[in-house]
């Protein structure tokens, strides 16, 4: 396949896909297994990284592909094209959240799935509107989202021996809502923020060396300011607000997903991001990043499989008493597993792009949608 950018498709995107899954896989196992900060101090550091930021980064890649797959809609004055574009968004959001909603059903709390399908039903409204709406909107999501955190219960629906582990009302109207909107894993406020921002970064040329350097500048003291800017603010103010409440404000961690979260975790995506997009052009043969390219390439199916199987094994662990069951496991285990699913969905990915041009699931949704 050739170089990203001789090609429709900008391929480092796919790249960066694949090490967002790493991170997801790597978080979303430390949940199931209860080993987060259960090991070394470097092990514990580095896999704190992923919290929050490899989630995030999917979510501004989605944007990023949503304004590359409507490009010909924003320069066509056809309403015809405009309209099968945003039927066509309107059933993958469909298919995302009906499948999504499946996951939850069989058990895992966490999905995210769900959610991209109302992210998406939002993005398709706005595939034509300017940059400055898009950023209002932006703007406004995310102060509506603070609001909330800091005037009503953010545990609200959060069961208080497992906080944000099981939500009790999720299967209630009510619930369902809140979880949605407001303080689920992933809630629209302020998590679409992440894809309206991708969608402002895909409509730029990224294959132009200056747009990347320009993002990768600002990106870069985004980052650094706003995580200065955190710890200094929850350290100064620890003799007007308790610790807790400081922490809950201004900490750059996802829950809640405060705006230090939103800033600094859109600014690490896009760092990340550009650097898969150079990694790509300047070792374009290089076979394990076209290897990786391949599993971004089915993330959707590896995310599936990461609940039903990866997931899956885990639970029938603690069942069967392998693996000493699966709560408070080592961290050692759980990275361990976690890369060895990682490898597993690597090969599956090389070979099945033998065949395929798309994962089976993404066959399934491009068939639908």
């Amino acid at each position: 396949m050739s170089n990203s950018i001789n090609s429709s498709r900008i391929e480092g995107l796919d790249f960066a896909r694949a090490l967002a899954m790493f991170g997801m896989l790597v978080m979303n196992f430390m949940v199931v297994t209860g080993a987060q900060g259960n090991g070394a101090p470097l092990l514990v550091w580095f896999t704190n990284l992923f919290e929050g930021r490899a989630a995030a980064t999917f979510v501004l890649l989605a944007g990023i592909g949503i304004s590359l797959m409507t490009k010909r809609a924003r320069l066509s004055s056809e309403k015809t094209v405009i309209r099968n574009t945003r039927v066509s968004l309107f059933k993958r959001s469909i298919f995302l959240f009906i499948l999504g909603m499946l996951l939850y059903a069989v058990g895992w709390d966490g999905d995210i799935l769900h959610y991209y399908g109302v992210y998406m039903t939002i993005a398709a409204l706005l595939i034509l509107a300017s940059p400055k709406i898009i950023t209002l909107f932006i703007i406004v999501f995310a102060s509506l989202a603070q609001l909330y955190q800091v005037t009503f219960n953010y545990m609200s629906g959060w069961s208080p021996t497992k906080p944000f582990l099981e939500y009790l009302d999720f299967w209630t109207l009510t619930g369902f809502l809140r979880n949605l909107f407001l303080n689920g894993y992933h809630p629209i406020l302020p998590w679409i923020c992440f894809l309206l921002i991708g969608m402002l970064i895909g409509r730029l040329n990224l294959t132009d060396i200056g747009i990347r350097k320009t993002l990768f500048i600002f990106s870069s003291v985004t980052l650094i300011m706003t995580e200065l800017l955190s710890k200094i603010l929850v350290v100064s103010l620890d003799s007007i607000l308790d610790v807790e409440s400081a922490k809950f404000l201004f900490e750059t961690g996802p829950i809640p997903p405060n705006i230090f979260y939103l800033v600094s975790n859109t600014a690490s995506a896009i760092l990340i991001i550009l650097l898969c997009i150079y990694l790509d052009e300047k070792f374009p043969t290089n076979w394990l990043i076209r290897s990786l390219i391949y599993t971004g390439q089915l993330t959707l199916t590896h995310y599936v499989s990461h609940v039903l199987i990866g997931i899956g094994i885990l639970l029938l662990s603690n069942k069967v008493i392998l693996f000493n069951g699966f709560v408070e496991q080592p961290l050692s285990f759980t990275f361990s597993y976690a890369c060895l699913f990682f490898i597993a969905s690597i090969i599956f990915s090389v070979l099945w792009r033998l065949k395929f041009k798309r994962g089976p699931i993404e066959l399934l949704m491009r068939k639908y949608s």
